[in-house]
């Protein structure tokens, strides 16, 4: 039996693959997305009613509860945090792109590690709970010192800086390895200070929720978690005029499962919920 070329053979293994892509990624995976946007709740409208029967945005976007001067409406649940536009802009979807490393403020914008340490303050303020995380300072930001050395990096320590408080805040620690630690003057250059992010004494699992405190990839997710959604059941239920128990039931019917049951989290849709809230609560709180 006479065998194929081997680069004969190549070529054609390649054109297999070709096939076989145009056949999933070009029919079968469209025609599965347009029968999947048949399936009710799947695709279609996502159109919501509001309590007086007028649209009230959609279920795959989340909104802010906030009044005109950016404080949170208490008889509402809270959505977390967004970065797209002023705040779920559905023409504006994005994320701050700060990492892990964002923990020195700068002139022009706070580092992810003090809008974390704020957000969770407020949260905390709100709900009548501890609002402290490691790394934060008791006024909201983050705790991270800039010190001086003689020799560059090493040495002796010459000098402590608490980085993200600026003056004439009173810094978090009042000395560091026998130095006076001094807040940080606007405008100065700290540059070769070497960063100390500080624990502190906050619990290693905060009570106010990550989700609380941090936004989506794409500040549009309506969803926050079940934690946050309990965090948040006593203020509603006073609120309200609701007992807690019923805040509850509440929640955990407008709660989602893992998708087919192993990806990601059970979430709880703010904007639906709220809804139900004023469909079945009316009362109006502050």
């Amino acid at each position: 039996m006479t065998r194929i070329p081997h680069w004969l053979a190549q070529h054609v293994a390649a054109l297999r693959v070709v096939l076989v892509l145009t056949l999933l990624t070009g029919l079968a995976y469209p025609l599965a997305m347009v029968a999947a946007a048949q399936v009710p709740g799947l695709g279609g409208t996502s159109e919501v009613t509001g309590a007086d029967g007028r649209p009230a945005g959609s279920s795959l976007i989340g909104q802010t509860f906030t009044d005109a001067k950016g404080n949170p409406v208490k008889k509402y649940f809270q959505s977390r945090p967004s970065n797209a536009g002023t705040g779920y802009d559905a023409t504006a979807s994005g994320a701050g792109n700060q990492g892990p490393e964002s923990v020195v403020d700068t002139k022009d914008k706070p580092s992810l590690l003090t809008l974390v340490c704020g957000r969770s303050k407020a949260v905390g303020d709100l709900e009548g709970v501890d609002g402290s995380r490691p790394y934060c300072t008791d006024d909201g930001v983050g705790a991270v010192l800039g010190v001086f050395y003689d020799g560059g990096t090493s040495g002796r320590a010459t000098r402590a800086v608490s980085l993200d408080q600026a003056c004439p805040a009173k810094p978090f620690l009042a000395s560091y390895k026998g130095l006076r630690v001094t807040c940080a003057k606007p405008g100065a250059d700290y540059s070769h200070a070497v960063i100390v992010p500080v624990r502190g004494n906050a619990p290693t699992d905060p009570v106010v929720p990550a989700d609380a405190v941090t936004a989506s990839g794409s500040g549009l997710d309506p969803h926050i978690s079940p934690a946050y959604a309990k965090l948040q059941a006593q203020r509603i239920a006073r609120e309200r005029g609701a007992s807690v128990t019923d805040v509850g039931k509440l929640i955990e019917k407008h709660t989602t499962g893992r998708a087919l049951g192993v990806l990601g989290e059970r979430g709880v849709n703010v904007v639906e919920l709220n809804i139900a809230l004023d469909r079945t609560y009316p009362k109006q709180g502050a």
